[in-house]
This record gives C-alpha cells, structure tokens and sequence, in this order.
C-alpha cells in the first residue's frame, strides 16, 4: 500500500515513517518470509525483541536525544533503517536535526544550532570521529547532555567504543580527548505515546488512500476506534503497519477526510516490554501525498 522514503523513529516520527510500508491483515499469513530485524543491543534493552519484516535486511538501533527535564540525561528512541553500511553516519544526522513531536513538547532539547550539519565521520579502531560544521552549539545550551546523546548513540554499534567530536576540524574546549559512555545518563522510555493520525494519498490524488495512527515504537494494539469530531467511528478494514508501529485504517469513505479536520482516537497498546497505555485525544489530521 503505502511506500515510505527514509528511515523512522519509531519512534520516532512521521517524516521519518514514510519508508516501506506493506500494510497486513494482522489476520492473514504473510506474502512472504518474515525475518527478525537485526537490532542493538541498546533496542533490545530499552525496546525489546525487534519486529520482523518482509522487505529484506533491515536494521533496529537508538537514537538518544538530550532530556530537556533532566539537564545531562538522555532518553532513547528506536530508529530503523535498511542501509547498514550508513547507519552511524544516519544516526548522527537525525540527532543533529533533533525532535519536534507534539507528544514529547518540551521533554526533548535542541542543542545543535540551526544548519548545524555533519562534516565527516571517520572510525579509526575502536574510536569513531565526529566532525561537525563551525558553531554547532546553540548559544546558552549546556552540552553534556549533547555530549551523551553523540557518545551513547555511537556506542550502541559494535566495535565502537569511544568518541572524539571536532568543531571544523577543531577539538572544542569542553570535548578533549576520547568520550566514553555512562549508561546513567540514560532515562528509561516512558510508556507508548499516539504520535499523530495521518493520510496518506497519491499525489494530485483527491482523497486520501489510509489514516495511520502512528506510535512512538513497535506496540500490540489492543483498541483503536478512529472517529470524527462528534465521536462517530469511521468505517473500513483495519491493518497493522510494518514494524507494528502504526494501525491502519482502509476507509469504507475515503472522502471523508480532509486535512487539518479533527479527528478523535481512543486507544490502547503495549510496547515490546509490557508497557501498556492508553489515550482519548482530539488531533488534526494530517494528509502527506506520496
């Protein structure tokens, strides 16, 4: 059905989920072989066993993002993506573009200044280098939880462990030397969160093809209903999205959703590790085109 265009947080956050989506009846069998996903051993602690999937090699790992709560901390995301030989390289630069999710305001910091971008990186032994472009730092940001995030980002991938960051080719004053990791910086992962309800259309297409209620991680979902503003569901098949990060919803209507219309969701899942939530919330839709 859908297709998606880079790797996602599942966390991790609609642009991102847009990468390779072939929705199933959670019902049917599988066209095709499902295999586990090769996943850290950071997801696996914070997340739990990796989904599987049928669309060939795909990798799990955590992005850390500095907690803005907790000056110093850092709290995880699970990403994924099907190009292992970029993966640092990846990781880096999501982290660097930072989080702006509705669901998590105020709990994630923005240190890196706006532009900020990755001039190389290089892993010489055990030690991975990280070169990002002049001024990177917000100004008036503490960095340690910025620190964290590189260090504990990079350290999840094997054969990785330390750090050194440069400033335009320059050791910065508050980074000398090689960065080690200190898993107590670490926040553990609150319960799942309802990222947003989205469509999804061909482009130049009138109405939309599926409503998406995307998570924050792969979930069991127990209940969805998706309805109008009047509490009215709408009608149609329900699907689970590949990496179980989203339910689907095949509308019986499709021309009943307009962007920006409120939609209500009440739901109810647990993530990988036994952590249940639920909601009752009011968004607006959004409708991406692909």
């Amino acid at each position: 059905m859908s297709s998606i265009s880079r790797i996602f947080l599942l966390a991790a956050l609609l642009p991102l989920i847009f990468q390779s989506t072939s929705c199933k009846k959670k019902e049917e069998q599988p066209p095709a072989k499902q295999t586990r996903v090769s996943a850290t051993k950071a997801y696996e602690k914070y997340f739990g066993p990796a989904p599987t999937t049928d669309k060939g090699s795909c990798y799990a790992f955590v992005i850390y993002f500095p907690s803005a709560r907790e000056p110093g901390k850092v709290v995880p995301f699970p990403f994924f993506t099907f190009d292992e030989g970029s993966i640092k390289k990846v990781a880096v630069e999501r982290l660097i573009g930072g989080m702006e999710v509705p669901a998590y305001k105020n709990e994630i910091l923005q240190p890196f200044a706006a532009g900020t971008h990755l001039l190389a990186l290089q892993q010489q032994d055990d030690v991975v280098k990280i070169d990002l472009s002049r001024g990177f730092l917000n100004t008036g940001k503490k960095y340690e939880g910025m620190l964290n995030a590189l260090v504990m980002t990079l350290t999840q991938f094997d054969g990785v462990k330390g750090v050194r960051l440069l400033s335009d080719g320059k050791e910065p004053d508050f980074a000398k030397g090689t960065l080690f990791p200190g898993a107590s910086s670490v926040r553990d992962p609150s319960p799942p969160r309802l990222l947003s309800v989205t469509a999804v259309k061909e482009k130049g297409a009138k109405n939309v093809e599926e409503v998406s209620a995307y998570f924050d991680r792969p979930v069991e979902i127990e209940e969805l209903i998706i309805a109008d503003k009047e509490g009215r569901p709408f009608q149609g098949e329900l699907f689970h999205s590949v990496f179980d990060m989203a339910a689907v919803l095949k509308p019986k209507d499709p021309s009943a959703f307009k962007a920006g219309m409120p939609v209500k969701a009440r739901w109810k899942v647990t993530d990988k590790l036994g952590r249940t939530a639920n909601g009752d919330e009011e968004l607006a839709l959004e409708v991406k085109e692909h």
